[in-house]
């Protein structure tokens, strides 16, 4: 588990990233933080690890202060994922995969094992293992910095805006990959993302945010849609006027389900008799 308390970040230039924040991010689930540029996300992501420092505040990792870890040892504990994968360009990829196994002592060919092992777990083949990250597409990287954020076997791992450079579709098959790896793998996931089908579709727990990291709700996808905390909250998921304000218009074929724009968005199953 992992709990934020009265958690607050001014850089020094006098930003004001995060402000008073407090959240239980609870274990073996993914929780989403999606907001708008400059809601403090990446901050608070980043915070996890200790990337970033707090100005004040308590952040725990199971009942532990992270100030009070080694920031390098408890990187190394953390697996993180990012925009862009952040791939070592003059590596090769087992090579990317192996860094920080190699970094925690595991011997070599151990931690070239374990990244071929890898290698199956995120859909890529190991003929892959041998090339260059500029050998590859924009997925194929993505799917290389999942595999390493993994190679530690953490029970955390930190994604930041991981699928934001890929195309629509590329896109939407690396977010199906992340479901079946959480259901198969059962880590503590947290993921940034300022996309709101991103965070639902990915979120157990899904925490919308204002500027300065302000809390605006929390709550599973359902509950967040049937029950919005404000008028700010039901325009940022869509439900005034986008495409999850839904309503029924009768075509001469059955009847259709039409979102805010009057654009069709599906049908009724069985002319939605209950």
């Amino acid at each position: 588990m992992i709990e934020f308390r009265s958690v607050s970040k001014v850089f020094a230039d006098g930003t004001a990233a995060v402000a008073d924040f407090s959240l239980v991010i609870p274990a073996r689930k993914t929780t989403v933080l999606v907001g708008s540029s400059g809601s403090g996300k990446t901050t608070l992501l980043r915070m996890i690890n200790r990337m970033v420092d707090p100005s004040s505040g308590v952040i725990e990792i199971d009942g532990e202060d992270v100030q009070k870890r080694d920031a390098v040892k408890l990187r190394r504990s953390i697996g993180y994922v990012m925009q862009n994968s952040g791939l070592l360009p003059h590596l090769k990829v087992i090579d990317n995969i192996a860094t920080v196994p190699l970094l925690n002592g595991v011997s070599r060919k151990q931690a070239r094992a374990r990244a071929l092992d890898l290698l199956d777990t995120v859909g890529l083949q190991r003929t892959l293992a041998d090339r260059y990250p500029s050998q590859l597409s924009g997925g194929q990287q993505q799917r290389v910095g999942v595999a390493r954020g993994l190679a530690a076997d953490p029970n955390i791992l930190l994604m930041d805006e991981p699928f934001g450079a890929v195309d629509p579709i590329v896109r939407a098959e690396l977010q199906q990959e992340t479901i079946r790896l959480q259901r198969d793998l059962d880590k503590t996931v947290v993921f940034v993302t300022h996309d709101i089908d991103e965070a639902f579709l990915l979120g157990d727990q899904v925490v919308i945010l204002e500027r300065g990291a302000s809390i605006a709700q929390v709550g599973s996808p359902t509950e967040i849609i049937e029950n919005p905390a404000s008028e700010f909250v039901a325009d940022f998921v869509g439900l005034e006027h986008g495409k999850r304000a839904l309503s029924i218009r009768q075509t001469a074929h059955g009847p259709i389900l039409v979102d805010g724009a009057g654009r069709a968005a599906g049908v009724l199953v069985d002319g939605g008799a209950p």
